[in-house]
This record gives structure tokens, sequence and C-alpha cells, in this order.
């Protein structure tokens, strides 16, 4: 199981003021507890120009997004940010499909016991419960950074590669050419504060690529 809880405003509105906004929000599966009322309130909240807003199942599927992402074109074509109300999986999928594009999830996803459901598999969340995308240009590096490493690169990365599995890519280089394709590597100069591991499954650092 897992869940979803807003991000404080605080976090937000820095991100997006005066932005025009399109909207897509996951209404969740059976394994996640997303808080429906509260994102209303957020939303309703909002002084942003929403140009559109598009509410679905599955924001996890990629193909099912994607025609989401094809039949809201123009409205997704005038906003200068899309936020996204889902886990972590669907607000990678849809910072996959709108590269061109300033994607902020408003969520952090949370780990809670029991059965995990199936997600696309080119995808994953590891349910840190401190949702780094907003900053990383929609690329995880807690998921996808054999280290774990949330502050750049290793000093192993070689063209492109990673140093524990050459054969998979480096999200950090992913990562700074995504933000540069934006516009955004500014956002690589922010200050964050030290990870709380203790949200996370497993309450520490995970030790995958350390050895």
């Amino acid at each position: 199981m897992l869940a979803v809880q807003i991000k404080a405003e605080a976090e937000i509105l820095p991100l997006i003021s005066s932005k025009r906004l399109f909207i897509f929000e996951c209404l969740g599966c059976r394994d996640v507890h997303y808080p429906v009322e509260e994102a209303a309130e957020f939303i309703d909240s909002l002084k942003n120009e929403i140009v559109g807003k598009a509410a679905l199942d599955y924001l996890c599927h990629r193909e099912f997004a994607h025609e989401y992402v094809k039949a809201y074109a123009g409205e997704i074509e005038r906003a200068e940010v899309v936020l996204v109300f889902s886990c972590g999986v669907g607000a990678q999928v849809v910072s996959s499909l709108l590269e061109d594009r300033i994607v902020y999830t408003c969520c952090d996803t949370l780990y809670v016991n029991g059965f995990q459901g199936l997600t696309a598999k080119e995808f994953n969340c590891d349910q840190c419960g401190e949702c780094y995308l907003n900053y990383t240009g929609g690329l995880c590096p807690v998921a996808l950074c054999s280290k774990n490493l949330l502050n750049g690169p290793c000093g192993g990365s070689q063209a492109g590669k990673c140093e524990v599995d050459p054969d998979m890519p480096c999200v950090w280089q992913q990562i700074f050419d995504r933000l540069a394709k934006l516009g955004q590597l500014h956002t690589l100069e922010r200050l964050g504060t030290p990870k709380n591991w203790n949200v996370s499954p497993t309450s520490s650092p995970p030790e995958k690529g350390l050895a």
C-alpha cells in the first residue's frame, strides 16, 4: 500500500507564481490513498489562471496517459506549467510525455505496509515521502540513481553511464540534460535540507550500489 499527501503550499506556490496552469489529477487505484477533498481545496485556492484540467485513473499507465495528453494538447500548449496530483509514478509519466514542459508534482508519496500494486516497469517510485521531482526535471534520483545521490552525479559516471551498472544511464546526466532543455538549470543551485529517511520504507539511506 502507499499513501499520497499534498505538499505544503510553501513548497509549491513559489514555483508557480503567476504561471498559467494545466492540471492532471489521478483519482487513484485501490492501492493508493489519495486525499480527494484536500486536493480539491488546494486547486480551488490557487490564484493562477487554470487553462485546463484532466482527471483520470491510472496516470501511471503511460499509453493511457498519452491519450489524455493528446486530447488536451491545445490547453497544455497554452500552459506555462503542468501540475500533477498523483503518486510519484504518475508524475514521472507525465514528465516523460511532456519533455518540453515544466511539470511539477503537488504530492509526496509515502509507504504503507501491505500489498504493493504493480506499476509501469520503466518508472518507479520509492515512496520516500519527500518527492524531489520538482527540482530534477521529473526524473527521480532516489529511484533511478544506483547510489541514491541527491546532490549530483558521483565521480565515477562516464559518458552518461552509471558507474555501478555501465548498461544503465546516469540519471544525473539525464536530469542535467532535461533541466537544460527546459531552461531550469538554476534549480540545481537550490540549497536543500538533509533528507529525512525516517519517512522512507527503509528508515535509512538505501544501500544499493554502495559496495
